[in-house]
């Protein structure tokens, strides 16, 4: 039997326009749910892992979010579908989610690297509505570096892209060390369609370094007769679009040796949950917000209402 741990209390001044679940209560989940809370039009109706000590659960149930342990089962149980169900599980309890979830009218957000949905990247794909119900953001190194592939080669005849993240170990949880296989595949299989690059690679590295390794994605690119100047422009210009929605992304480096083009990217994690070096889990769950919140609009706009308080 699924047992639900009721809400304590409402939240004061929630606007109920879109009801979503969250499936997993790791350092992604977490955030997740610290970033609903502060969002205008979503509201969270519940929290779902597997083990009932969980600290993603404690911590949403301080929040005042109805919790369990009952994973997928519980969010199958609700008394009515979900408008939103972000998973943030692994690759392969994604399948089998969206199999259960997908006879019913919800969006579902995955935010492992399954590559099963329609891939999204907000500032590559833009705010038009999906043509399916699952979306995929990719991975987060695939959140940070689509945008500076797709900007190069919309600008450049790029013949090669190379795609290095390095991440704490103390942030990669065990479904990111279950899933580095699906991570590079799936990652590279973005940057190749955001692109139109066949000529792909990509690289995932665990830093065990103490301090913890800040986030840092670098995009190394072979692109023929492009100049710093111009290169360096259509990088600002990328960065600055994705800074509008994950404000610690940051250009560190960007330099051009003859062909060889190499763009350096730190991103600092900006919130209550995750320490700063986390910026890999801050924007791939920035951007997962970010993609219901578009949702909920155009639920509003079709049902003929407002967003927000």
């Amino acid at each position: 039997m699924t047992v639900i741990e009721e809400a304590t209390a409402p939240r004061p001044g929630a606007v109920r326009a879109v009801s979503v679940a969250v499936i997993g209560t790791g350092a992604i989940g977490q955030d997740l749910v610290s970033k609903i809370h502060q969002s205008d039009v979503l509201e969270c109706g519940l929290v779902a892992g597997r083990s009932p000590e969980s600290a993603g659960l404690r911590r949403a149930h301080r929040l005042g979010y109805a919790t369990t342990a009952g994973g997928i089962d519980a969010v199958l149980a609700a008394p009515r579908p979900f408008d939103v169900v972000f998973d943030a599980t692994n690759a392969a309890a994604h399948v089998e989610h969206w199999r259960l979830l997908q006879p019913l009218d919800t969006l579902l957000i995955d935010l492992t690297p399954s590559k099963v949905g329609q891939m999204v990247v907000p500032t590559v794909t833009g705010t038009h509505a999906p043509t399916e119900r699952n979306i995929s953001l990719i991975s987060c190194g695939g959140q940070a570096s689509t945008p500076i592939a797709h900007a190069l080669a919309g600008r450049f005849e790029v013949e090669y892209i190379e795609v290095v993240s390095t991440a704490a170990s103390t942030i990669a949880g065990r479904a990111t060390r279950l899933n580095l296989d699906e991570y590079v595949a799936t990652t590279q299989h973005a940057i190749s369609t955001f692109s139109g690059v066949r000529d792909t690679k990509v690289l995932l590295n665990i830093s065990p370094a103490v301090p913890p390794a800040t986030f840092r994605t670098t995009v190394h690119a072979v692109v023929p007769g492009a100049t710093a100047e111009a290169v360096r422009a259509v990088v600002d210009e990328a960065a600055a679009r994705v800074r509008a929605f994950a404000p610690g992304y940051q250009v560190i480096g960007c330099t051009v040796e003859g062909d060889r083009v190499v763009v350096s990217l730190e991103i600092i994690a900006k919130s209550e949950v995750l320490p700063p070096y986390a910026g890999n889990l801050d924007i791939i769950n920035s951007a997962a917000v970010m993609v219901a919140e578009q949702h909920a609009a155009r639920l509003a706009l079709a049902a003929g209402t407002k967003v927000g308080r």
